[in-house]
């Protein structure tokens, strides 16, 4: 049996472009490794966000030289922002020894180079299996993606990612995502369901559906329909799956009716991810995200009105060409304020054909990056550790996703990370943990029905978690 391996880095998109890159490879049966040098295909699948994810992609894809020159036969791919919509000459000049380029999402060009080495025999046969394929693609629980590159021990995992928008087509000075991954490209409403009802079958219990800006799903459709509404309410009725998350949302596209879904739909998380990035007017413009502080304040209020139990994450960039101190300040002062659940925090840094990297100065020293970066990870610190003080000695549903370090670990309806000792095997079970310890990243505590003179907690009881 030939075998495959996939190296991943990036964001849950690139994850989930893996699992169809790994799909599409059984497909042609190949097997998946975790041993590079068993591999026949190697395929890296890469992220140029920062420049410190694409520091690693170049090592990697520098290291694999002797691995592609030693043997004729093997595959070396190259996938991902890296490559962009289309190969650059430059690229294709400087890395010879790869022989495939994949943009992001795409894995045609891999399929048609495996085809083409193949020989009529051998297509034939794959025809005859193709056929099969078709046959039992009738079956909606068909994994249209494949979840083994991802749990090499047999057992899949119990959350996955669901791309249902690809590409951006918003253009924030600072992003590069639209010029790597092209336009806003929503999915198909029925072939997300298909996808999700596949990926249950395969044991996963939570999917969380993703886009660059996963509020405008939809948005390339006649009409707007179906919108992002429309979806959760059709992926809420997959038999088997218990919960639901979407991200990234933008505080421009995140409507009333969106938020009163996520508070009707028990399957859908109290758990909203919409960046501000800036707590500063003149910032944010530059920024060309298209809202006002007031603006995002607002809404924060209005998801906790409307979604009482929410955990609400944000990002921020500090260091934003021309960001003076007084601005760094109001960014830190709205954070004081809201008290969101989780800040993902990161440093400026100019991407190449990005309008910031073209138009403006970065004028901001690393060393006053590093300084403003290090205040408000002091501070998210602080207010998690305050907010999640709260749970303790109360009970909380955990979906428990594996064992780390010889305890369970879970998450919360609001993406809490929790840990706690037990000697059955509750992988993939819900369960009611009382917290006995809180810190500001994680909780930990006891299996309540343990508490409870071993009273067992039926599973999937309280699909939701309100």
């Amino acid at each position: 049996m030939k075998k495959y391996h996939i190296w991943t880095i990036g964001c849950q998109m690139n994850v989930a472009d893996s699992t169809h890159v790994g799909a599409e490879l059984e497909k042609l049966d190949y097997e998946p490794t975790a041993d590079v040098d068993e591999a026949d295909i190697v395929v890296l699948n890469t992220c140029v966000v920062r420049q410190s994810a694409e520091n690693k992609a170049l090592g990697k894809l520098g290291a694999l030289k002797p691995w592609r020159q030693s043997k004729p036969d093997r595959t070396l791919a190259l996938m991902g922002c890296l490559v962009g919509v289309k190969p650059s000459p430059r690229l294709l000049r400087a890395y010879p020894w790869v022989d495939v380029f994949m943009g992001p999402s795409e894995a045609k060009p891999l399929v048609d180079h495996i085809k083409n080495r193949m020989t009529a025999e051998e297509l034939r046969r794959l025809e005859e299996r193709q056929i099969a394929l078709r046959h039992r693609l009738q079956d909606e629980a068909y994994p249209i993606a494949s979840l083994k590159h991802l749990s090499l021990t047999g057992e899949p995992p119990v959350a996955a990612y669901v791309p249902v928008v690809y590409g951006c087509s918003h253009a924030c000075t600072f992003c590069i995502i639209p010029y790597r991954r092209g336009v806003e490209r929503s999915r198909p409403l029925d072939e997300i369901v298909a996808e999700v009802r596949g990926l249950v079958a395969q044991g996963v219990r939570e999917v969380t559906l993703l886009g660059q800006i996963v509020d405008r799903y939809g948005y390339d459709f006649p009409d707007r329909r179906p919108n992002l509404v429309n979806l959760l309410e059709a992926v809420h009725e997959v038999e088997g799956l218990w919960r639901i998350r979407f991200l990234t949302g933008h505080p421009s596209y995140m409507s009333d009716d969106l938020l009163r879904t996520v508070a009707r739909l028990p399957k859908v998380m109290p758990h909203i991810e919409v960046p501000i990035q800036a707590g500063d007017d003149e910032m944010l413009a530059r920024m060309k995200r298209g809202y006002t502080a007031d603006d995002y304040r607002r809404l924060v209020h209005r998801i906790r009105e409307i979604i009482p139990d929410v955990a609400i994450h944000t990002d921020i960039i500090v260091g934003f060409p021309g960001e003076t101190e007084a601005q760094f300040q109001r960014t830190y002062d709205i954070l004081e304020e809201l008290r969101l659940e989780k800040v993902h925090i990161a440093r400026y840094s100019p991407r190449p054909g990005t309008v910031s990297a073209r138009r403006m100065v970065d004028d901001v020293p690393e060393a006053e990056k590093k300084r403003r970066h290090q205040l408000l990870e002091a501070q998210h610190e602080r207010i998690s550790r305050e907010l999640n003080r709260r749970w303790l000695h109360q009970t909380v549903e955990v979906l428990v996703e594996d064992l780390h370090k010889g305890k369970w670990r879970g998450r919360t309806p609001q993406n809490r990370l929790v840990f706690f000792e037990d000697d059955r095997d509750l992988r993939g079970r819900l369960m009611e943990v009382a917290i006995t310890w809180t810190g500001p990243w994680s909780m930990q505590g006891v299996a309540a029905d343990r508490l409870a003179e071993e009273r067992e907690v039926p599973v999937g009881v309280v699909v939701g978690g309100r």
